[in-house]
């Protein structure tokens, strides 16, 4: 008898024990958000990775506490979801989780109220859950109570936080709210500014006049060279899409270059002509074009990023036949191994040789890819494939 008692006591102890900690449910992530909706709370989800240190020690040293317990228990609907695996990596894609541990706090139609990150101590772990746990972000859907006007500033905020990534137009609209609403005593902060150059793509856009008006406040963050040249890319944005003639498949040059000289000059124009025709032509698949425009703007390649070299050679090593813009991309790539031996860059470097027909340069960088990417874990099988080919 004594053992039996003694057994449901440790029994009772080990439930208690338990019922102190975060309860974590393991069900798909749209039976949480209906459960959420139906019960009138908030999602609380640890997004973490199974590698992840300070995600190990948040489920050790701060899940397990009775007052974290208590209050996630009692206010949200609490799960852990792997976000590199299964239904994770949707969640992770939607919600923009780059790095571990990310909480997500989600209401009941699965909107996004609240975003944080990092190992936080038990104080700060809970203040932040009693912030977020508020009528306003449970009582309606975040875009009803934009719908209906809401235009506080901390509203309007939020949404442009936590919606730039997974609705961009929504925080978009937040953001014109947000600037349309400002008193012209009102003084801009670097996060205004942030906002506003984020959210500014046309000068067709509303926010556009606020970035007129508003460049005294905004060249005393930003230099006034950055603001001009910002400017001028808006400018150019309407130019691009009016020269881009889709019926025919090509980007008008003398209207570009005809309306865009005068606003911002020719250098610029034509920069910005070689850029437009590089994106439009790799878009559509129109090698012959963009060969034609690689090999005329990276004509001075020592005056470019060789991240961006290296992108146009991979372009090259794949679409392009012609031994002289095959040779002058290797040239590019080799930019890039010269910076540091990559497996990408020594792979494209491999490949750009082999269609030249240089095979034991070739095999040199196609086993030297190899070795690098199964050092580091990466996946080989591009440099083993070009490898059997050469042989």
């Amino acid at each position: 008898m004594k053992k039996i008692i003694s057994g449901l006591f440790i029994f009772i102890a080990i439930c208690s024990f338990a019922q102190d900690e975060i309860q974590f449910q393991d069900i798909p992530f749209k039976d949480l958000i209906a459960k959420a909706k139906k019960e009138n709370k908030l999602v609380f989800i640890d997004a973490y990775a199974a590698w992840c240190g300070p995600c190990k020690m948040m489920e050790k040293n701060i899940f397990t506490k009775k007052s974290v317990g208590d209050f996630y228990n009692k206010n949200f609907i609490n799960a852990r979801i792997d976000m590199e695996k299964g239904e994770g990596r949707e969640v992770a894609q939607k919600f923009g989780v780059r790095s571990y541990p990310t909480y997500l706090f989600l209401n009941g139609e699965g909107e996004l109220v609240s975003q944080n990150y990092g190992y936080m101590e038990e104080g700060v772990f809970l203040a932040m859950a009693q912030n977020i746990d508020s009528p306003n972000n449970k009582k309606s859907s975040l875009k009803e109570r934009f719908a209906k006007g809401e235009k506080d500033r901390d509203f309007l905020i939020n949404i442009m936080k936590l919606n730039s990534n997974s609705d961009y137009e929504f925080a978009k609209q937040a953001s014109e709210r947000y600037f349309a609403n400002r008193k012209k005593t009102d003084e801009f902060t670097k996060e205004d500014i942030g906002f506003l150059l984020f959210f500014l793509k046309s000068t067709e856009d509303a926010n556009y006049k606020t970035f007129i008006s508003q460049k005294a406040d905004i060249i005393k963050y930003l230099p006034e060279q950055n603001y001009n040249e910002f400017n001028n890319q808006l400018v150019l944005s309407k130019v691009v899409q009016e020269s881009i003639d889709d019926k025919n498949k090509k980007v008008n040059e003398d209207y570009f270059m005809k309306t865009a000289e005068p606003l911002v000059g020719k250098e610029t124009a034509m920069t910005k002509l070689n850029q437009t025709k590089l994106s439009y032509y790799e878009q559509i698949g129109n090698y012959n074009e963009y060969e034609k425009a690689a090999l005329d703007y990276y004509k001075n390649a020592d005056s470019f990023d060789t991240n961006e070299l290296l992108k146009a050679a991979w372009i090259f090593s794949d679409n392009i036949s012609a031994k002289s813009s095959l040779k002058k991309a290797a040239e590019w790539a080799e930019k890039s191994v010269m910076r540091g031996e990559t497996a990408e860059n020594t792979y494209i470097l491999a490949k750009l040789y082999y269609n030249m027909g240089s095979k034991d340069l070739a095999k040199n960088f196609a086993e030297l890819s190899k070795s690098i990417a199964e050092k580091s874990g990466k996946d080989a099988n591009l440099a083993t494939e070009l490898l059997s080919k050469i042989k």
